[in-house]
């Protein structure tokens, strides 16, 4: 392939890229704030500044693992292509605007998911039918988990003998803790791996002075003593920092409910909302640069932190130009649920976000809140949500997933002929 034609197509694709990030930025990331909005605990300008800067920061340090399930993991046999991957990324950007344009959620995810399925299939590779059944049931688990979470939350925010100066603070150090023990590529770790918990951080300060002091005394039996000091103390001193993290978020959140309970539930729904569009970033970004990832490691040579770094800059202008007005929209929404539902929609959310990071699996947050705010509908006696209405939008899911598939097929199959590729 002629030069020219290889850095138009780099061109292309990498603006593709790039405006998908942008509509998940304006899109996918807005529902954090949008309680706290709902609330009048802050601006809509200043959530949509603060949704921009977290979730690029959560793009940068979170993003790698779903990145390079979308990139390489869903085809084996082929590597995508500058073309395949523009065709990807058209597929699902046409599947997001579509759904914007109808009203009906249209989940990136499935849409992405599909799209590259459909282009690695085109380009001759077989179908890594492992990742998919891992996928798939994710997928699957993500309705009942998160309306579970979300029952279980209102549950607890709604009882009587639980009074909120409680309830509230005791959801805070449930985040704080997990929060703790997230994986992040800016804290420093161990030889041999590539990112490390603020949990894991802090508890090898603490545990490699005490090994190396048992391994120096003297003789091999001391040194194995050493070493078994060593992974024990580490496991002890993780489990000690998480309770300090989280034991820290339940008194901060508790004093401020003592003092006024109205702020307490505020400043908790300001908190919960960060660490949510965090995790939304890192999790969205990968299907905008995931088609890119063979593009720019192998055939350019870049390190992936560009990547990361081209659709944080994606997602961190979506939520700023974007995002406003989905953000009025959704928030007067979350303000007719009331904050309890909010707030039992949002932690499910931040939960299984971490964990489908942690498993490199593509989500869709539209998934995750739909499932979250039925649930702590359920909670009250009812989900507020129509039954006709849930069954058009699994429909439009289940038919996104597989309708991305073929058009990624035939769009590729459609530039390849057209280009002589």
């Amino acid at each position: 392939m002629p030069d020219l034609v290889f850095w138009i197509l780099v061109v292309l694709a990498t603006v593709t890229g790039l405006l998908t990030a942008w509509a998940l930025g304006a899109n996918s990331n807005s529902p954090p704030f949008a309680p706290a909005i709902g609330a009048n605990a802050i601006s809509t300008m200043r959530a949509a500044f603060l949704i921009g800067i977290l979730a690029a920061l959560g793009a940068l340090t979170q993003g790698g693992s779903i990145s390079e399930t979308v990139g390489a993991g869903l085809v084996d046999g082929v590597a995508i292509t500058s073309l395949a991957a523009t065709a990807g990324l058209l597929t699902a950007t046409m599947f997001m605007a579509f759904g914007v344009y109808t009203g009906y959620p249209v989940p990136a995810a499935f849409a992405t998911t599909g799209a590259m399925v459909g282009v690695g299939l085109s380009l001759g590779g077989s179908p890594a039918f492992d990742t998919y059944q891992r996928i798939l049931t994710f997928w699957a688990l993500v309705p009942p988990i998160s309306g579970g979470l979300a029952y279980l939350t209102a549950t607890l925010l709604r009882r009587d003998d639980i009074p909120e100066t409680v309830g509230v603070p005791l959801l805070a150090a449930l985040v704080g803790g997990i929060v703790a023990n997230v994986q992040l590529s800016i804290v420093p770790a161990p030889p041999g791996a590539e990112q490390s918990s603020l949990a894991s951080y802090l508890a090898r300060l603490v545990a490699e002075p005490v090994a190396a002091g048992t391994a120096g005394t003297a003789g091999a039996d001391f040194a194995l003593a050493g070493v078994d000091v060593f992974v024990t103390g580490l496991d002890l001193a993780v489990g000690v920092v998480t309770l300090l993290l989280a034991g820290a978020s339940f008194l901060f959140i508790r004093r401020r409910t003592q003092a006024s309970v109205d702020k307490g539930v505020k400043t908790f729904l300001v908190a919960l909302g960060s660490v949510v569009a965090f995790s939304s970033g890192g999790s969205q970004v990968g299907l905008a640069t995931g088609p890119l990832e063979n593009l720019y490691s192998a055939e350019l040579g870049l390190p992936g932190i560009v990547l990361l770094a081209l659709g944080g800059v994606g997602i961190l202008a979506g939520a700023w130009m974007g995002s406003p007005r989905l953000l009025q929209a959704t928030s007067r929404e979350y303000a007719q649920l009331g904050i309890r539902r909010s707030i039992a929609a949002l932690v499910p959310g931040f939960v299984i976000a971490q964990l489908a990071i942690a498993l490199g699996i593509p989500i869709s947050f539209n998934n995750i809140i739909i499932s979250g705010v039925i649930g702590g509908g359920l909670a009250g006696g009812s989900a507020g949500v129509s039954r006709r209405k849930i069954g058009i939008t699994l429909l439009f899911w289940v038919l996104t997933l597989v309708t991305s598939v073929g058009i990624g097929f035939g769009l590729y199959q459609a530039f390849a002929l057209l280009l002589g590729a």
